[in-house]
């Protein structure tokens, strides 16, 4: 299978756990014009082979040794960019698809697939196309209508939640009082409100005091 120059055959990287397995497609590839030019059985073995050879397709397997086949294209994507995946996975389990999905994978085909389904497959993932074996697609653009519409704070990661008197102290902190006066209108210590400030800027993850009096004007607690 060569290029759309017509030059070069289409450089794949066959990634699976089973020997076997691995060494079939291979040969059914390479039969087909396309050239095999590295496998691999796990993870680290994927990002190592993608980094030296950059195949512009990667057949990936969900079930590996050392992870699973959404690691493994984080993993190859990292080194090789301008690689394709396709996921070829015994498992059309739900999570499955939608983690290679986010992962970066172009599509998702089952092994129940034949041979010429998988050649087909390969060329097409290879020219830019979103494969999935029938049904799969549906279940993913069902996953991305459902979160372009879900409620931001769905979508939104949650906030850390802070002690209604950590939260009484930052809205003071935002109103620029200093320790010693949040200590005086809440009747506390001045060592109290201070364990009071850091807690908060823990839990927030934030610097100091002028992160945190931003944060409470975009919290609104101000």
């Amino acid at each position: 299978m060569a290029d759309e120059q017509g030059e070069n055959p289409v450089t794949v990287m066959v990634v699976d756990d089973h020997p076997m397995w691995r060494d079939g497609v291979s040969r059914d590839l390479e039969a087909a014009g396309f050239a095999v030019t590295a496998t691999a059985e796990g993870v680290e073995s994927a990002r190592r082979r993608a980094a030296a050879v950059q195949p512009a397709v990667v057949l990936m397997d969900m079930n590996l040794p050392d992870g699973n086949g959404a690691d493994a294209t984080i993993a190859v994507l990292e080194v090789s960019p301008k690689s394709k995946v396709l996921v070829l996975s015994a498992s059309a389990e739900r999570d499955d698809v939608l983690d290679a999905v986010k992962a970066g994978a172009s599509g998702y085909l089952v092994k129940s697939a034949s041979v010429a389904e998988l050649l087909e497959a390969v060329r097409a993932t290879f020219d830019g196309q979103a494969v999935f074996t029938p049904g799969l697609a549906g279940l993913v653009l069902g996953e991305y209508r459902r979160m372009s519409t879900a409620p931001a704070d769905d979508r939104a990661p949650e906030l850390p939640r802070l002690t209604d008197r950590e939260t009484e102290v930052l809205r003071l902190v935002a109103k620029g009082l200093s320790a010693k006066q949040i200590a005086t209108r809440l009747s506390l210590s001045h060592r109290t409100v201070e364990n009071h400030v850091q807690a908060t800027l823990r839990k927030l993850q934030l610097a100091n005091r002028v992160e945190l009096t931003r944060y409470a004007i975009e919290q609104g607690l101000e």
